[in-house]
């Protein structure tokens, strides 16, 4: 018995049922997103609430903030400008509780982007497919610095200076808010929050010592701009922050094959944005000598498909 030729011969047998086997490819995902990123930007134009252009009110004064980040409580795509709100292809709609007695947006649960990050993303394959040529976004939430104006006496010590804040404002048409940080400062509320309302920290030092300072507000309803140059046709609910602009350029076209993702950069006007009743005509927010905000509202949105 020749046993010395029996491995050769396995080996080789192996060798060729091997190289039969079919060859197991792991697919690639294709899918493709709408992908939206918001950008803040304090030169683009100022508009009111009809989408035109505006300057400050009379008696105001206003400042441009450097915002830290935003969220939205709804992203909607709208064919047309007779599209009423709600009809078109709702995206994004954010938690809702009656915590608060009463139906609002849930702070704890909501999402945030920065300047040029992505706030939300979904499949383009779960779009319904068409032409839209208007984007209406409600915000909800804001983050960012202003100046403020000290001129007072702490501690026997006469303060006059500019110094930066940071300030948290609420957007919504009702938001449930168990407790928010600001900066460092940590406000409670646990109750629900008319659009409008806002909190702002200070700290000023004085010999080497700090005095923080965080104060509340809330402005009366309608006080904040909420951009709407659709409001003939397809008007919003009072209170409420839908922005509305036209996709830039042209109309977004959605066919559910896309491979590649379609990305919508959201322009927010910054422009003067935050604005107050400037009782010392000085053109700079003095919060202690009693300056009170009357507006924070989004100057208008540019939504560009890149």
């Amino acid at each position: 018995m020749q046993t010395g030729k029996i491995f050769p011969l396995v080996t080789l047998i192996a060798a060729i049922v091997l190289s039969c086997k079919k060859k197991v490819v792991t697919p690639i995902s294709t899918t493709a997103n709408l992908v939206f990123k918001f950008k803040f930007d304090s030169t683009q134009t100022r508009l009111n609430n009809i989408g035109q252009p505006s300057g400050v009110a009379a008696g105001n004064a206003a400042q441009s903030p450097l915002f830290d980040k935003m969220s939205a409580h709804y992203i909607e795509l709208a064919p047309n400008a007779i599209t009423a709100l709600g009809s078109g292809a709702v995206l994004y709609r954010a938690t809702e509780t009656n915590a608060g007695g009463s139906k609002a947006i849930d702070f704890e649960q909501s999402k945030f982007a920065a300047n040029g990050e992505t706030f939300y993303s979904v499949p383009l394959k779960t779009i319904a497919a068409g032409a839209y040529q208007w984007l209406r976004l409600s915000l909800s939430y804001q983050q960012y610095n202003v100046r403020f104006r000290v001129d007072t006496v702490i501690s026997g010590i006469a303060i006059n200076q500019d110094l930066s804040g940071k300030a948290a404002s609420f957007l919504g048409f009702n938001t449930y808010i168990k407790s928010y940080t600001i900066n460092t400062q940590t406000v409670t509320e646990n109750a629900n929050r008319a659009q409008g309302y806002f909190g702002f920290e200070s700290s000023i030092t004085v010999l080497g010592t700090s005095y923080p300072s965080v104060t509340t507000h809330q402005p009366p309803p309608g006080a904040i701009t909420v951009v709407n140059p659709l409001f003939a046709t397809s008007p919003i609910p009072a209170g409420s922050c839908v922005v509305t602009a036209a996709f830039a350029p042209g109309q977004l076209n959605i066919t559910g094959n896309e491979t590649k993702d379609i990305v919508v950069e959201i322009s927010l006007s910054t422009n003067k944005s935050f604005e107050w009743k400037d009782k010392v005509p000085n053109a700079k927010w003095e919060p202690f000598k009693g300056e009170e905000v009357v507006d924070m509202g989004i100057r208008g949105m540019v939504p560009t498909i890149k």
